[in-house]
């Protein structure tokens, strides 16, 4: 990570938008004992870190310029999360939401933007994989498999899961000038599925 974003200032000498949406899990099913170590500190690494360790080499150089926008992709787990699997995963990503706050209250007044996206369940084609395997081992069918996974999740209230496109588009419009006065924010993207608290 480190070398990606040192040969990228030394190509480019520094970039204006930063989006850090690196993220997953592959932790055991079992609930918070099954969670080793190893995997709390393998959740940790990639769901909050890698985001930290870039806009360590990268805000600062937004910071110098007195422009830059930063954004975190979360997840709504970090309100939503899910104790089988991915409770780690989880509680990376509300660190992620805790960290970018902070950040944000930091670099604002220099000229860097900092806001947070939180998409629910994205059929992207990782997901469609596992929605597949999941069709396979439960015997039933793509449909049956994706309906299963919303369920689980509470419901979607638009009846499906977005599309990468429709997150892609949120990030874009947060990168935009056309956001200039957005920061600090979490802009969950999950078709309805958290309830109102």
């Amino acid at each position: 990570m480190q070398n990606v974003a040192k040969h990228v200032l030394s190509e480019w000498g520094g970039i204006d938008v930063l989006v850090n949406c690196v993220g997953g899990s592959d932790a055991p099913s079992g609930g918070f004992q099954a969670l080793t170590d190893e995997e709390w500190e393998k959740a940790l690494s990639l769901n909050l870190m890698s985001a930290v360790r870039f806009d360590r080499v990268i805000v600062p150089g937004m910071i110098e310029r007195r422009h830059g926008v930063v954004l975190h992709v979360s997840s709504i787990q970090h309100r939503l999360p899910l104790p089988d699997s991915t409770l780690a995963y989880a509680a990376a990503k509300a660190a992620v939401r805790t960290y970018s706050k902070g950040l944000a209250r930091e670099v604002g007044p220099k000229g860097v933007r900092v806001n947070t996206v939180s998409p629910g369940f994205v059929e992207t084609s990782a997901a469609h994989d596992m929605i597949l395997r999941l069709a396979e081992s439960q015997g039933t069918d793509e449909t049956a498999a994706r309906q299963a996974i919303i369920d689980m999740l509470g419901g979607i209230p638009i009846g499906r899961p977005a599309r990468p496109e429709e997150v892609a588009e949120l990030v874009a419009f947060l990168a935009s000038d056309r956001a200039a006065s957005i920061h600090g924010a979490d802009y969950v993207i999950d078709g309805g599925t958290l309830p109102t608290t």
